[in-house]
């Protein structure tokens, strides 16, 4: 069996670093802030999903 068979049969998710997740929340939500002060509610909004995302990891990060 291949290394990369062996590994997607466990149904692992990868190791989640709890720290660089929180980092990367942080950065779009500011990103996002930026977006909301300038008026761009679209560009706002992908950015709030991709600070969720980075949050939702951390969270993993920590069960």
């Amino acid at each position: 069996m291949s290394t990369f068979s062996a590994r997607a049969s466990r149904h692992e998710p990868p190791a989640v670093d709890k720290n660089a997740a929180i980092a990367r929340q942080q950065h779009y939500l500011r990103l996002a802030d930026a977006r909301v002060t300038a008026g761009d509610r679209v560009a706002a909004e992908n950015y709030f999903q991709h600070a969720e995302h980075f949050l939702r990891c951390a969270i993993e990060g920590t069960r």
